[in-house]
């Protein structure tokens, strides 16, 4: 019998990726190998099938993420402990009838995408703080040893997007005025940074909190090795989203100092991001006082 759909592809993924018909045998049958008892609940968001059982987390990966599960195990293996916010404790992994999986840690609280529009002006400023010590002890653990860990050259990596970025957001549907701003924008500045662990998408929906703390980081599948200013893109545009206030204390517990330069960084790294959508973004961030980066770069990234 085969306890798993097809799922080589893209394609074949998005057909069954929400079908719990298809994917249900090949997960109980996991949870009776790994000894795990009661009834599984998928969490209703996510690229991945992801469970809650009990006090852990199933995450599954078919054949066409296979190269994600090691980095997400040797991510959080490597984290473990070692952040101010709680991170799952890994407690399986491997391949089961030919689709990956990681047995996790179940966290406590609710993701903070729920919360943050009610949270006060001082609870914002404590979880931004939150969120840039987490950061700083998060870029001070040694990258793991991960076979096939992409990209292997992140220099390698910043040129071939450089080098198709306009192209990607017109794709998207980014206005000529904007695009064609993207090539002497990227040019004029300057990049740079010794490659350290990435998370690369601490966003509001990765964080969980509970009773005004932050219980949990997690989705570490997308990690990377790269400038640490590439994780800064994250949290900018997905949580603080223009707030002054909040992104400056975000910085400031990171140690950075808020001045031009930084700005421009962050906004060149925003549109150089692996999944980065600017017309998305221009859609739900505040508007700039011109249709410039320079003017876009002080409006998002402001302290």
């Amino acid at each position: 019998m085969t306890l798993w759909p097809e799922a080589a592809d893209e394609e074949d993924f998005d057909l069954i990726a929400r079908d719990e018909e298809a994917l249900g045998p090949g997960v109980r049958a996991l949870l009776t190998e790994l000894g795990v008892t009661g009834d599984p609940v998928r969490y209703p968001t996510g690229s991945l099938p992801v469970y809650a059982i009990g006090d852990t987390v199933l995450k599954l990966f078919p054949p066409v993420h296979a190269e994600e599960l090691p980095v997400e195990a040797g991510a959080l293996t490597a984290v473990h402990g070692r952040l101010p916010i709680p991170t799952p404790a890994v407690h399986a992994s491997g391949d089961f009838a030919g689709w990956g999986y990681v047995l996790m840690d179940r966290l406590p609280g609710e993701p903070l995408s729920r919360v943050w529009p009610s949270l006060g002006t001082a609870q914002r400023d404590r979880v931004a703080e939150q969120v840039g010590e987490a950061m700083v002890a998060l870029h001070a653990v040694p990258p793991p040893a991960i076979d096939g860990w992409w990209p292997a050259d992140w220099a390698e990596f910043v040129d071939d997007q450089v080098a198709g970025c306009a192209g990607r957001h017109r794709a998207l549907g980014l206005p000529a005025e904007w695009a064609a701003q993207i090539p002497g924008f990227l040019a004029s500045t300057p990049l740079g940074g010794e490659p350290v662990l990435l998370h690369t998408e601490i966003m509001d929906e990765h964080l969980l909190i509970q009773d005004g703390r932050l219980t949990g980081l997690i989705d570490f599948e997308p990690a990377m090795r790269g400038a640490a200013e590439y994780d800064f893109v994250g949290p900018a545009v997905f949580l603080t989203r223009g707030d002054a206030r909040s992104f400056g204390r975000l910085l400031r517990a990171y140690g950075k100092k808020p001045d031009v330069d930084l700005r421009r960084r962050l906004m060149a790294w925003t549109l150089l991001h692996y999944y980065s959508n600017l017309p998305g973004y221009l859609a739900k961030l505040p508007e700039p006082a011109a249709p410039t980066f320079d003017a876009l770069a002080e409006r998002w990234f402001a302290t």
